[in-house]
């Protein structure tokens, strides 16, 4: 009888290289997290010491976010381009600079519009870090490291996340501006240093692939992204899964802690607020970041296809049972963390399948097409969003909107599984 072959653990025969990659991938997208939340908390105090008008703030903030939007659909499709052609570690250390250079001068910006045309600029770094971070790591893990890593990179959005709130939270303690929030927002240059030391990758695990035409193709090509049969359809199906994503993230995650806070009835606005920090502190880290860490081996065991079928199907419980339900603070808390699971969960996937789509010479490109153009999308969904609020109320806004979780679900159907296949090349 033969002894069954043991198959080593993800991280073992791994070289300090591996982990050098995997420290600055996941370095450069915690801080890329930082500066788009870091807005969220300091915009308030900001415009109204630019403007000196409280009405303005929330149609101003509005825009802000737009421009965020859109500059981080532009950057990640430019600096996707570029990673291809370029490289990998010479254009992420590029990002990481454009997004912290244009973050530390909001600290001197005048007026509302200068804000706004730097939150576009500092966009076009963030976005184009994550797609060609995301390739990077892809491409140098082996295949049997290859989603937790992809994993760990993309759950190290929450100590992003974290980051920015514990900043927000030290500058109304020891009443510093909101300037020097965003000059701390300087601190990621010093990763370039880093980068730029000659860290060494270790080699691609791709074999070379048959002849098929197409080795002759230049990199980054956008036109044969959209015009090659096979990477146009899986451009379409990873950028329709980024938009039920993003659109849902904002619909139904980002809510979750007004939820909570509406379920403590008529409580003075300090608990208000307080719960509510509690709740957005929960649904981070103990469902979005157990959910975060649990999409790799979910995946490897069910695959890519699997996985991201039962976190759609679980958002799409979740969502009507937490938001319909009428529940006290409490069982509030623990619907909302079960429901951040599922909905923040599956962003850990498309760091890992988004790369596995596409060859060498469109990953970056491919990969920042999937997730940036679906940030558009899913801005354009949100403003559906918007308009089912003020008719129907929060939760059935909320409710109404995860029923894309099901559109994902179809989309599956017709998605390629690449569980422990190689990289294209």
């Amino acid at each position: 009888m033969e002894t069954p072959e043991i198959q080593p653990r993800w991280y073992q025969g791994l070289t300090a290289a591996h982990w050098t990659i995997l420290a600055i991938a996941s370095a450069g997208w915690i801080f890329d997290v930082y500066e788009g939340q870091l807005f969220t908390i300091l915009f308030t105090p900001m415009f109204k010491d630019l403007t000196g008008d409280k009405g303005a703030i929330d149609w101003l903030s509005n825009v802000g976010f737009a421009a965020f939007l859109f500059g981080g659909a532009a950057g990640g499709l430019f600096f996707g381009v570029m990673g291809d052609r370029h490289g990998r570690l010479r254009v992420m250390a590029v990002t990481i600079l454009v997004y912290s250079l244009f973050s530390a001068l909001t600290a001197f910006a005048n007026a509302a519009w200068q804000v706004l045309a730097l939150r576009f600029l500092v966009a076009m770094g963030t976005g184009g870090e994550w797609a060609v971070a995301a390739a990077l790591v892809a491409e140098t893990f082996p295949v049997r490291s290859r989603a937790v890593a992809g994993g760990i990179f993309h759950g190290s959005s929450v100590a992003g996340a974290s980051l920015a709130s514990i900043t927000g939270l030290i500058l109304a303690k020891l009443h510093l501006s909101w300037r020097t929030g965003f000059l701390i927002g300087l601190l990621p240059a010093l990763l370039v240093l880093w980068i730029r030391l000659g860290i060494r990758i270790a080699p691609p695990e791709t074999e070379p692939a048959p002849e098929t035409g197409d080795e002759h193709q230049p990199s980054g090509s956008l036109g044969e992204l959209f015009s090659h049969p096979v990477w146009r359809k899986r451009a379409l199906i990873g950028l329709g899964l980024a938009t039920v994503g993003l659109a849902t993230y904002w619909g139904n995650f980002a809510s979750g802690h007004t939820l909570a806070a509406q379920s403590l009835g008529a409580a003075s606005d300090e608990q208000k607020q307080s719960a509510s920090s509690l709740a957005y502190l929960l649904m981070n880290v103990s469902g979005g970041l157990v959910g975060l860490l649990a999409f790799a081996p979910l995946s490897n065991r069910l695959g890519r296809r699997g996985a991201f079928a039962l976190y759609h199907v679980g958002a799409a419980i979740m969502v009507p049972w937490t938001y319909l339900g009428g529940y006290g603070y409490a069982t509030t808390l623990v619907l909302l963390s079960i429901m951040a699971f599922f909905v923040l969960g599956m962003h850990a996937g498309y760091a890992i399948y988004f790369p596995e789509l596409f060859p060498t010479r469109l990953r970056a490109t491919g990969s920042s097409a999937c997730f940036n153009l679906g940030r558009v999308l899913g801005a354009l969904a949100l403003l559906v969003r918007g308009g089912l609020g003020r008719w129907l109320g929060m939760p059935m806004a909320a409710t109404a909107i995860s029923s894309l979780f099901w559109v994902g679900l179809i989309l599956l159907y017709f998605a390629p599984e690449t569980r422990g296949q190689k990289l294209p090349e």
